[in-house]
């Protein structure tokens, strides 16, 4: 896919990944439009990108959403839903490690609701995470969740074919998720990076690079690129 000129809606697409996917697929000429809870959050941004307004659990309003802004040729959704639980599994509260599967629901409501509004030679691609194939300790919500939403990708992806869908599935990225600060911020890293082949948090951007990479690849469907460091091997 050439991204010039293509219209491109992109959930989450105002903080971390999402925001840099958005930046890159605007500097590669798509018209885009950056969706998330909070816009105002975005501060400034490039030309090409338009801020709206949407929570991704509320169907009615996605409904109206897509609608509004179809046709459209590339969906990406980065969007984690709500707060994610964290800690051993036996000690979870159970509210917890459901509403933690937010990101799944949403992601299957953008799929559901924003397809049909999808050129046939569009592309869409979520974001899981490392952990659902090695999760670390205190990670059993994320990986769930994470697993869930790559298997979904390799199941739906021939009912909506030509239409393409694949998964990019960051490791630990230095994103404003994480909020630490200063010297605190710096050692999280470097202690959940250390024993990777390349021991460091990796960058939005690096995200967002493979994002575009699984748009404009039209030979990619129903797959799932790594983009961890090495995660998986350590």
């Amino acid at each position: 896919m050439d991204i010039s000129g293509k219209k491109a809606v992109v959930f989450g697409g105002t903080s971390g990944i999402g925001l840099a996917a958005a930046k890159q697929l605007a500097a590669q000429g798509a018209e885009v439009i950056a969706i998330s809870r909070n816009p105002d959050k975005a501060g400034d941004m490039p030309d090409g990108i338009t801020l709206r307004q949407c929570d991704v659990r509320d169907r009615e309003a996605l409904s109206v959403l897509f609608a509004d802004c179809a046709p459209f040729d590339i969906l990406v959704s980065a969007a984690t839903g709500g707060d994610r639980a964290v800690g051993p599994f036996m000690k979870m509260d159970m509210d917890g490690f459901q509403g933690s599967f937010d990101k799944l629901w949403g992601y299957a409501n953008v799929v559901r609701f924003g397809t049909q509004y999808l050129a046939e030679s569009g592309a869409i691609v979520l974001v899981s995470g490392t952990p659902a194939r090695r999760a670390k300790p205190g990670q059993i919500a994320i990986g769930s969740v994470g697993g869930a939403v790559e298997a979904f990708v390799r199941t739906v992806a021939s009912e909506i074919a030509p239409r393409r869908i694949n998964v990019v599935s960051p490791g630990t990225i230095n994103t404003p998720m994480v909020a630490l600060t200063g010297a605190e911020r710096e050692a999280f890293y470097d202690k959940a990076t250390a024993q990777h082949p390349i021991p460091r948090a990796g960058t939005a951007e690096e995200c967002a690079h493979a994002i575009l990479f699984l748009i404009q690849n039209d030979f990619t469907t129903g797959t799932t690129v790594d983009v961890d460091g090495g995660w998986l091997l350590a």
